[in-house]
């Protein structure tokens, strides 16, 4: 066998994968939590270990040679194989300490997260805390996060998951804006002021006109995907908009307008792989985390 072949650095097999997945080297340093030129440098490392070309460059990133589209369904697997036995050992650790990495939306990790992990933190101190503020969704199985929490029921395979609570959500603007235009009464009043919408993510859409709200994405008046973003901008007073009610009820420049609307509520879900999921540390953190969502939802 070629000594070089031999002597492979498989964690190059991993940045393969996630350039070829993601399709460029920002988006998969995204993923691996390394920077663009590092895994620029990796790449390289790799194409002249194979002596291959394994990549085309073109104006929107990379994409696969004829070689690497031949080798990725082998790459994958042996990712996933590297993965699987990392996770094998790591479950084994029965240490009440060690390192916990949480992922979760950009808007629950900005406002609702903070102080549960405060209290997690003086609970056991030999834990250690890393949070991924993302709004995708993590592979739980290739490590890049332990515990997962997210709005909706995961659907990945061979995860644990357990459906939390259900976080009510209001209809909120800002004090100072409500002063100026006055405050809404009806359905109809809401629509006749200003509104923050998203801007290509429908879910608002589609959840308004469930409540017989006749609007489209013209109907907001500022738009904003980002939801932590989002928030900012109802805080300062560009329209009416929509919150966890914990979130705008705990904030003393907005206020809630109550219409008597059944609002559908947020699901929280926490997911992990299974044989993570046992180990103390992680068990530990899933239960307090669960602990602090509870008690997040008034």
């Amino acid at each position: 066998m070629d000594n070089t072949l031999s002597s492979l650095d498989w964690s190059l097999i991993q940045v393969f994968v996630a350039v070829a997945e993601t399709g460029s080297l920002s988006a998969a340093a995204a993923r691996l939590g390394r920077s663009q030129p590092t895994l620029g440098r990796q790449v390289q490392a790799l194409e002249q270990a194979l002596d291959a070309k394994l990549f085309e460059r073109h104006a929107r990133g990379l994409r696969l040679s004829a070689l690497g589209e031949s080798l990725l369904p082998l790459a994958q697997e042996m990712h996933g194989a590297m993965n699987a036995l990392t996770l094998r050992a790591a479950g084994q650790s029965q240490r009440l300490e060690g390192t916990v990495r949480l992922t979760a939306s950009v808007f629950v990790s900005h406002y609702l997260l903070p102080p549960i992990l405060a209290r997690i933190r003086a609970a056991e101190p030999a834990i250690s805390l890393v949070l991924v503020p993302s709004d995708r969704s993590e592979n739980l199985l290739f490590r890049e996060a332990d515990i997962a929490l997210r709005m909706f029921r995961p659907t990945q395979m061979d995860i644990v998951t357990r459906h939390v609570t259900d976080l009510p959500i209001g209809i909120f603007a800002a004090k100072s804006y409500l002063d100026r235009v006055g405050r809404p009464a009806t359905p109809q009043d809401v629509l006749d002021l200003d509104m923050v919408g998203y801007d290509t993510n429908e879910l608002m859409v589609r959840a308004m006109r469930a409540l017989g709200w006749p609007v489209t994405l013209d109907s907001f008046a500022v738009r904003c995907d980002n939801q932590a973003t989002y928030w900012e901008l109802v805080r300062a007073g560009c329209g009416i908009g929509f919150a966890q009610r914990s979130v705008g009820r705990s904030d003393p420049s907005v206020e809630e307008i109550d219409l008597n609307i059944a609002i559908p509520p947020l699901e929280i879900w926490l997911s992990a792989h299974p044989v993570m999921r046992q180990t103390p540390r992680i068990r530990r953190v899933w239960d307090l985390l669960a602990e602090g969502l509870l008690a997040a939802k008034t």
